[in-house]
């Protein structure tokens, strides 16, 4: 598949800066067992990730202004353009040595998202999107699962921890959503997450409470893989809300539909 000079900067950007979180993440089991835990280790690996990232963005595009979860926004010169950056997206998995994490990096114009990379360094699974071009897996082409019925859908969502959302909504979501399909999975990352969606792995994704750089990258792809992404109003304020809903057209307005009725008075 050719790649625009952009996206190759992207994809270059994101394999430079698995090679440190590989190294890294090999070292986490190790970690499990000392007394001080790898709290302290992984936060220095995702801000070493997105050290290489804006190094490797800012060489290519000197001007672009720059949103990033660790150094927050960095003005450019060029205020048209803006790269949003997560290094590490799912690092509560990192941390305890489970496999699913991604680089997340989206490029946008003029508030229009124009290109995203998704990158999984343990799997080696590249998703990458360019407006108007498709959506890519290692360089396949990839579309959204083309089910249209609820019960045979497995779909991904977020559920809130300690200390971060509202767990009673996400209860009451849980329990609309739960009787009506045919599974629900929580893999720790909205990022790869949206990338399932968009690669036909499941055929849905919600949450709440996002910030850009979870989802930016991941939206763009899944509409360049035939989805719908919108908030749970079905509008496109999801940068902006942290809320976000995604499947194919069928499966997204039925589970909409759903999430509305958990947000109904009792």
């Amino acid at each position: 598949m050719p790649r625009s000079a952009l996206l190759n900067v992207m994809v270059k950007a994101a394999r430079k800066a698995a090679r440190g979180l590989s190294r890294d993440f090999g070292e986490v089991e190790n970690l499990q067992v000392s007394i001080k835990g790898p709290a302290d280790f992984v936060s220095a690996a995702d801000q070493k990730a997105e050290e290489v990232i804006v190094q490797e963005l800012q060489r290519a595009r000197p001007g672009y202004t720059i949103l990033a979860e660790e150094s927050g926004e960095i003005s450019g010169t060029d205020k048209t353009h803006r790269w949003i950056i997560d290094p590490l997206d799912g690092t509560t998995n990192f941390l305890h040595g489970f496999p699913l994490f991604a680089i997340s990096i989206a490029l946008e114009r003029d508030g229009q998202l124009e290109a995203g990379v998704i990158y999984n360094p343990v799997t080696d699974e590249l998703y990458t999107a360019a407006r108007g071009s498709g959506a890519y897996l290692n360089d396949r082409r990839i579309r959204v699962a083309g089910r249209s019925r609820l019960d045979d859908a497995v779909i991904t969502c977020g559920i809130p921890h300690r200390e971060r959302g509202d767990h009673a909504q996400a209860i009451r979501e849980l329990s609309v959503v739960m009787p009506k399909v045919a599974g629900i999975r929580r893999t720790g990352s909205a990022a790869l997450d949206l990338a399932f969606v968009a690669a036909g792995r499941c055929d849905a994704f919600w949450e709440s409470g996002l910030m850009p750089w979870d989802i930016a990258a991941g939206i763009l792809i899944v509409r360049e893989a035939g989805g719908i992404v919108t908030d749970f109003e079905n509008k496109h304020t999801m940068l902006e809300t942290g809320d976000i809903l995604t499947g194919n057209e069928a499966i997204h307005n039925d589970l909409r539909k759903l999430l509305n009725k958990s947000r109904l008075p009792v």
